[in-house]
């Protein structure tokens, strides 16, 4: 593994990525990420990854540090608390959330994923 610094402002050619259709609750979202780093535990990534609108479901099993540099989203808990996020915003889904993630604008965003071992 190498332990040079990495730019995550670097274009990198970037994966197709879809939501299971019996998640997505509007719009027909199409998703590609660009992941810049995986570290040798496979429990920590880091990457770009862009949306355009839609609403979908959504079940944490990691964190994630989201840091939106294009667009605007909406977040909702399973308990009802709504967070509206535009460029510039950083915040941290943990594991456990549940909800909704809905793209009001294509947008674009730069993560930091830990998923632990079960």
């Amino acid at each position: 593994m190498s332990t040079e610094l990495i730019d995550l402002t670097t274009p990198r050619a970037a994966e197709s990525s879809s939501i299971s259709s019996e998640r997505i609750l509007a719009g027909a979202p199409t998703q590609t990420v660009a992941n810049y780093f995986s570290d040798a535990s496979g429990q920590f990534f880091a990457g770009r990854w862009t949306s355009s609108p839609g609403k979908w479901r959504i079940q944490y099993n990691e964190s994630e540090l989201c840091v939106l540099t294009a667009g605007r989203v909406a977040l909702v808990s399973a308990s009802g608390t709504r967070c509206e996020f535009g460029p510039g915003a950083a915040f941290v889904v943990p594991a456990g959330f549940e909800g909704t993630w809905e793209v009001l604008e294509a947008c674009t965003k730069l993560y930091a994923i830990f998923e632990p071992q079960p």
